[in-house]
């Protein structure tokens, strides 16, 4: 005879109780609005898939950080993040600094391990590639090229590339004024070298001491700084085309926002030099996006992957202007999130700012780890349901504690929170179809070829220079005095102006040690010429007297 009491080998088995702590925290994460689904709540020793915790799509523009120690599952969270934005038609752009984001392009492959993740997350997972656009800073990697001049990138910017100490920055800022007011746009770095080398020769230094002066020394660092960048093929980041950042603000037909993933794995040896230019695509950003306010949702969110390379070595000014970014493009509806391993990474004045926190296992193996440990946990609202402390030292992969801001700009409650999976592909792409991908793009036939047209320095050269001479005729011939018609197969003598620019060669020389002679070269006698200097003096032509800077001493366009 059957007990009363047991159970049916056929029946579900009963659902688990609800946990009441669970509950009341995912209370803290229930949005009237649309909102980027995180994960589930975990308490008790157990996730609760009814639980959720979400992200208000609103408040992405008050800015984050995905923080963790190595393997905790930060790449994963970012890649979350993105293909959710993009969903919900946010253009995003991000570093991938080791090449494993190029799965978003993809759909993910179902496994044990995705099942198991969709279950404690309550996911109706369904595999989804995102639309991703991949670039290259200065062609370098599998990307469509990414350029920039050097009059749009700024002083500021270049002394971080080049190390510079605070004296050597404030002088390059005077070379740089120095050619914005003479109407000399700096393209590539051998235009840079050629104005320092001018201004420090004996015929062109007058021209700078006005402006407080330049020392030889100072130029003959920032000189052997700029040829060593060149000499580490720094010179294809700088030149034209340069990158209209409009480009980074794409949708599909359908709605979905764009991913620009900046491809890095070919950069890592040269970390100032990628995190450098990404700030100038943000900077970018920053100076041409107008103030819109609060939005229904961000215009853009930009991750900033090993974001503690940005701000080592900084200097003063550097790091100001990265904090004044920071505050102000919020009302421009850009979203910045950092991701870096230890919150300590990153400035007071900017950790400040992140109103959204996704943070992974930290660990505390040394007297310093045990430091930033207890300064982290100082950042997060007090609970009652967790030990901060022991949480993050034993949050497992894809587990992080987190704490958002609200739809009325409140922080949530922390929430020990089990991560839900991405749908596009956990993985790397087969790298034959992300070159199709870049070959296919519609930006490639727009960047992908270099172009070096005729510099402020060679058009000074044509315009000052002249046509050549027509040779004498004999004395006493009936030609005497008449200037004869150019033979078939001679060269045009169009003006330089209306000819197509030609390419600088490599060995052509530009600039030479300071206190030398330049050279015997055309240019080297037009830039030793009275005309020149002359011209110089009274040279704040229209594009120098309109070149403007903003906060990074970048280009601002009109």
């Amino acid at each position: 005879m059957t007990s009363p009491h047991a159970q049916d080998p056929a029946a579900p088995a009963p659902e688990p109780q609800v946990d009441p702590t669970a509950a009341a925290i995912a209370a803290g994460y229930a949005f009237d609005g649309p909102a980027l689904e995180l994960g589930s709540v975990v308490h008790g020793g157990r996730p609760h898939p009814g639980a959720r915790v979400r992200l208000p799509l609103a408040m992405a523009n008050r800015h984050g950080l995905i923080a963790g120690a190595t393997g905790t599952g930060k790449t994963t969270t970012l890649q979350l993040l993105a293909e959710q934005l993009s969903a919900a038609g946010v253009p995003v752009v991000l570093a991938d600094v080791k090449g494993d984001l190029t799965g978003l392009a993809r759909a993910g492959e179902p496994g044990d391990r995705v099942t198991r993740r969709t279950a404690d997350t309550g996911d109706d997972w369904s595999p989804t590639a995102a639309p991703v656009e991949f670039l290259a800073l200065g062609g370098i990697g599998t990307g469509v090229p990414v350029r920039a001049t050097l009059t749009s990138f700024g002083p500021l910017l270049l002394s971080k590339v080049l190390d510079l100490n605070d004296t050597q920055e404030s002088s390059l800022g005077l070379v740089f004024h120095y050619a914005d007011s003479a109407g000399l746009p700096l393209l590539d770095l051998k235009d840079l070298r050629a104005v320092i080398s001018w201004l420090t020769s004996d015929a062109g230094k007058p021209e700078l001491a006005a402006l407080g002066g330049l020392s030889r020394a100072t130029a003959g660092v920032i000189l052997r700084d700029l040829i060593a960048l060149d000499d580490l093929g720094g010179d294809v980041f700088f030149g034209e085309p340069e990158w209209d950042i409009c480009d980074l603000l794409r949708t599909t037909p359908d709605g979905r926002g764009v991913i620009s993933a900046v491809e890095l794995p070919e950069l890592q040896d040269r970390p100032a030099l990628f995190s450098t230019f990404l700030m100038w695509l943000l900077a970018e950003l920053f100076e041409e996006l107008p103030e819109v306010g609060d939005l229904e949702r961000p215009k853009l969110v930009f991750f900033f992957d090993e974001a503690h390379l940005l701000f080592t070595g900084a200097s003063k000014a550097f790091l100001d202007s990265v904090t004044q970014t920071v505050r102000l493009i919020r009302s421009k509806g850009v979203g910045i999130f950092f991701v870096t391993q230890n919150p300590t990474d990153v400035p007071p004045a900017v950790l400040g700012q992140l109103g959204n926190r996704v943070q992974h296992a930290l660990r505390a193996f040394t007297p310093d780890d045990a430091t930033a440990l207890k300064r982290t946990v100082k950042t997060y609202p007090k609970s009652a349901d967790y030990d901060v402390v022991e949480t993050l030292t034993s949050l497992g992969t894809g587990e992080a504690v987190v704490t958002v801001l609200s739809e009325r700009g409140a922080p949530t409650p922390v929430a020990w929170t089990m991560l839900r999976a991405p749908r596009s592909l956990m993985g790397v792409l087969d790298p034959a179809a992300q070159q199709q991908a870049v070959a296919s793009s519609p930006l490639q036939a727009r960047y992908g070829t270099a172009v070096d047209r005729e510099s402020a320095y060679e058009r000074l050269a044509t315009r000052l220079a002249g046509p050549p001479a027509a040779a004498p005729a004999p004395p006493g011939s009936a030609d005497a005095g008449v200037r004869p018609e150019p033979e078939r197969g001679t060269p045009d003598r169009t003006p330089a102006s209306r000819r197509t620019p030609r390419r600088r060669p490599a060995a052509e020389p530009v600039g030479e040690p300071v206190g030398e002679p330049v050279g015997d070269s055309v240019l080297s006698t037009v830039l030793g010429s009275s005309a020149f200097r002359a011209f110089t003096r009274s040279a704040a032509s229209a594009l120098g007297r309109e070149i403007t800077r903003g906060i990074f001493g970048t280009r601002r366009r009109r």
